[in-house]
């Protein structure tokens, strides 16, 4: 038990370091060496718990959308309207991400451009599992009477394609805003995109 604790919390560890040097360096310039000093362990430590460089650079940004799928889960799964909850997730959706990556100077895809068919990949999944959650709490609310719509999963990928212009792959967070601002931006589309679903009989 202690050995798997230990290798969690090393593995922890060297995310926390990729956060950080990502943003001082960017992935090209970031090192498994500057890693392992700012970790301050050994460089072989490293490859201990990973493979290489990209695998790292991918598994840090794994370990945002698997906190994230968490946090929805979490709103998901609360007492309370239908349509309370799904405006929260829509929310919470994007300024998680806008949060969690606002120290860094670049977008994600100029930060990772080397790693971008794999991110694409990986990008396609978590929209997909994001849309997963979004479409158990829509299907709660259309059974509860509070929506009106064909397909909750259909409805969902659409509310996770509406909200993706506001994630900070493409613009970095400068380009994006405050984060008042992006908080405003995400409020107005989570009300407007709301609108086509709320039943009329509400």
């Amino acid at each position: 038990m202690k050995d798997s604790t230990r290798t969690r919390t090393s593995r922890e560890a060297i995310l926390d370091a990729t956060d950080r040097l990502l943003a001082r360096y960017g992935y090209k310039k970031m090192t498994i060496e500057d890693l392992a000093n700012e970790v301050g362990i050994g460089k072989g430590s490293v490859y201990l718990h990973f493979s290489s460089k990209e695998e790292i650079a991918l598994s840090h940004i794994d370990r945002i959308i698997e906190r994230l799928k968490t946090r929805l889960v979490g709103i998901s799964n609360e007492s309370g309207d239908s349509v309370t909850k799904l405006r929260r997730m829509m929310i919470d959706r994007v300024m998680y991400r806008f949060e969690s990556v606002q120290h860094y100077t670049q977008s994600l895809n100029e930060l990772l451009a080397r790693l971008r068919a794999k991110l694409l990949d990986r990008r396609r999944r978590y929209f997909e599992e994001e849309a997963k959650i979004f479409a158990r709490v829509i299907e709660e609310g259309k059974k509860s009477g509070e929506f009106e719509c064909k397909d909750p999963m259909e409805t969902a990928r659409s509310i996770i394609d509406a909200t993706n212009a506001l994630l900070p792959y493409s613009l970095s967070v400068h380009e994006l805003g405050e984060r008042s601002e992006v908080e405003n931006k995400i409020t107005r589309i989570a009300d407007l995109l709301l609108l086509g679903i709320v039943s009329r009989k509400q």
